[in-house]
């Protein structure tokens, strides 16, 4: 493990502004026989290109701009090519540009929009394309968790389970009997992560499942890995997510209303059980706060939880931390209007709201007993302070891996441009995917939002990245 240095620990710097200018995707499916894979790549960047609002007359004229690309593919066996990222490329007809496949597990989306936006940051290219996919209905559910957890440690990790089902059935475990009190009230809580994603996906037509469930629904359902549950994981996913990043000069040659985008990252060992121990990296709004630096005395004295241990991720602390750093964010809970996150599993999600300070290490469940985490309060019936995974997330929407984190992306994007009603309201989308658009659809747009952060996560936090979107007009200083 790192000895830490200020130069370590010093926030990422972006040469020059990155902007996100569009975005498109397909829909996602459990299985998508009638389409190949580079068909849905090729619908998502025509959506990029043409339902925008871009000044472009046609996608011809929009590759005309880009200058290198990148792709988001994390598993090969699933569709059995290699250099899947060439041969997408030269679907797009983007050839001869340059482009490179990106893996890092489950944070592949995240990670590709990483280094396309460091391609604009460093001045290498003024427009790039970043583009992921996944293929995981080429093999039976079995089949597919194993070919996953090709991606663990197979000298260590691999024997604590196997399947990623099985760690995170061993985290949340460990942070129930911890942390979580070994409280009944805990099972709630993330019963309700579950109920709420489900809820928001079905006003979502890009969504692989519109099923809305009740708490109930989610504790009688089978077990996978005590103590998760059949709807306290997430979908396998068929489909493809782009977005289109550039400098600020050509971001307003084509758009209107650009929106700017900072992506940090971090990472961790995959020895999930050999995590040697730290002292907790400490955010903006923690190092000053006498009750959060007792309570983690308390957690994590002598004798007590170790961190990082099984209960967090390391690498999501450290990713908000360069975030946080680069954006000038003090205090994400005051100055995020929203977040999107990785949301494999409900428990992933309640260690993810600590690791990225929405709430102290120790009292994740209250991001959601408080009613902060609901795009509409159900204590209150006013806005949630800081909605998480209003798009559906991974546990109602999808989980096409290349393409996790940059949906996430996409939607934020959307959100803090008010597109919300266009690219989920609009009953030609429904029809274009063959789905029945709801009578009573829910208006999920987030009124007068200016900030959002995604957080695009692999394995059990071997690689982790946060995106921080902001309109131009609210950068923080």
């Amino acid at each position: 493990m790192i000895r830490f240095s200020e130069r370590n620990l010093a926030p990422p710097k972006q040469m020059r502004p990155v902007y996100a200018v569009a975005a498109g995707q397909s829909d996602f499916r459990k299985r998508y026989p009638g389409k190949k894979t580079e068909e849905l790549a090729i619908e998502a960047f025509r959506m990029l290109a043409l339902e925008n609002g871009l000044k472009v007359e046609s996608v011809q004229e929009l590759r005309s701009y880009i200058h290198s690309a990148y792709y988001g593919h994390f598993a090969d066996h699933f569709g059995d090519q290699l250099l899947g990222e060439a041969q997408i490329h030269d679907r797009l007809g983007l050839d001869p540009l340059a482009n490179a496949g990106i893996k890092t597990g489950g944070a592949t989306g995240g990670s590709t929009v990483w280094m396309a936006a460091n391609a604009v940051a460093s001045g290498y290219s003024d427009c790039v394309l970043a583009l992921g996919w996944e293929r995981m209905d080429e093999v039976d559910t079995r089949t597919g968790n194993h070919y996953i957890a090709a991606a663990a440690d197979r000298d260590f990790e691999t024997e604590l389970g196997h399947t990623y089902t099985g760690y995170y059935a061993l985290m949340a475990q460990r942070y129930w009997n911890t942390l979580g009190g070994a409280s009944e009230a805990f099972r709630h809580t993330l019963s309700k992560i579950a109920v709420k994603q489900r809820g928001y996906a079905w006003s979502n037509p890009f969504a692989q499942t519109h099923q809305r469930i009740t708490v109930e629904d989610v504790e009688r359902s089978p077990f996978i890995a005590d103590p998760l549950r059949f709807y306290d994981a997430c979908l396998m996913s068929v489909g493809a997510a782009a977005v289109l990043l550039c400098d600020e000069e050509t971001a307003y040659k084509l758009s209107d209303d650009p929106i700017r985008l900072f992506v940090a990252a971090g990472s961790h060992t995959l020895r999930a059980a050999d995590r040697r121990p730290i002292d907790i990296p400490l955010l903006p709004h923690e190092r000053n706060d006498a009750a959060i630096l007792q309570q983690y005395r308390d957690l994590y004295g002598d004798g007590k939880e170790r961190f990082p241990g099984y209960t967090g991720f390391l690498a999501a602390r450290m990713a908000a931390h360069y975030a946080y750093g680069m954006t000038g964010i003090t205090n994400p809970i005051e100055e995020l209007d929203m977040v999107e996150l990785h949301d494999a599993f409900t428990i992933s999600d309640v260690q993810t709201y600590e690791d990225i300070g929405l709430r102290p290490y120790g009292s994740g469940a209250d991001f959601i007993e408080s009613g902060d985490a609901y795009h509409t309060n159900p204590l209150t019936g006013l806005p949630g302070r800081c909605p998480g995974n209003v798009s559906g997330g991974l546990l109602g929407t999808m989980h096409a891996i290349g393409a996790t984190g940059i949906m996430q992306v996409n939607e934020i994007l959307w959100q803090l441009q008010g597109k919300w009603a266009h690219f989920h309201d609009r009953p030609e989308l429904w029809e274009r995917f063959g789905k029945t658009r709801p009578d009573d659809i829910e208006d999920l747009q987030i009124r007068g939002a200016r900030r959002g952060m995604a957080v695009s996560h692999a394995g059990v936090g071997s690689h982790v990245t946060c995106a921080v979107l902001s309109r131009p007009e609210a950068i923080l200083k």
